[in-house]
């Protein structure tokens, strides 16, 4: 339980930077140095908190010595899945709470096509299904296999220790993301 209330607290900050992102800048610059054209594409389609939000891993996994080009990709486009339907921070709360205290709803309310879905179960299939999505997106662009991977696996729990290149860059920018 106490897990659960620090996760909220944190959210609930997270929410409030959220709130003033339309006044901090947006340093495209950097990502545009970091990503191909097509990649740098997607990344625009983000809307501007999810790309503040990018930067902020990407410096968080530099600031740690991170280099490898396709954990530095992945920390950009990791929630470029969302552009398919539009998540509002009300949503995101709501999506956040069930998820943490009703995790089978979440999980039965995020599966399955998002026409499919009522209006007020969209958040919960973006929020689940935003990962492969990004995957999917980030491949057609011309992505790396192993950035695409990551992208995929960002939100999974790594189940079992740590055995490949892959797992390590995944706790990474999971840890990353999970700070920012």
């Amino acid at each position: 339980m106490r897990r659960i209330i620090k996760r909220a607290v944190y959210r609930f900050w997270q929410g409030t930077r959220a709130l003033a992102a339309w006044v901090r800048p947006v340093e495209d610059t950097l990502a545009e140095d970091t990503l191909t054209p097509d990649l740098f594409a997607l990344y625009c389609r983000m809307r501007r908190i999810e790309r503040q939000h990018s930067l902020r891993v990407l410096r968080d996994l530099r600031a740690h010595g991170h280099t490898e080009p396709d954990v530095l990709v992945a920390a950009l486009l990791h929630d470029v899945g969302k552009t398919r339907a539009r998540f509002f921070l009300p949503e995101k709360v709501l999506v956040v709470l069930v998820k943490a205290f009703a995790p089978a709803r979440y999980h039965r309310w995020g599966n399955g096509p998002l026409a499919d879905k009522p209006a007020w179960q969209r958040p919960f299939a973006v929020s689940a299904q935003h990962p492969a999505w990004g995957a999917e997106m980030v491949a057609a662009a011309g992505g790396r296999s192993l950035a695409v991977e990551l992208i995929r696996r960002h939100a999974d729990p790594l189940d079992g220790t740590v055995t490949t290149e892959s797992d390590r860059l995944l706790i990474a920018l999971q840890t990353a993301d999970d700070r920012n």
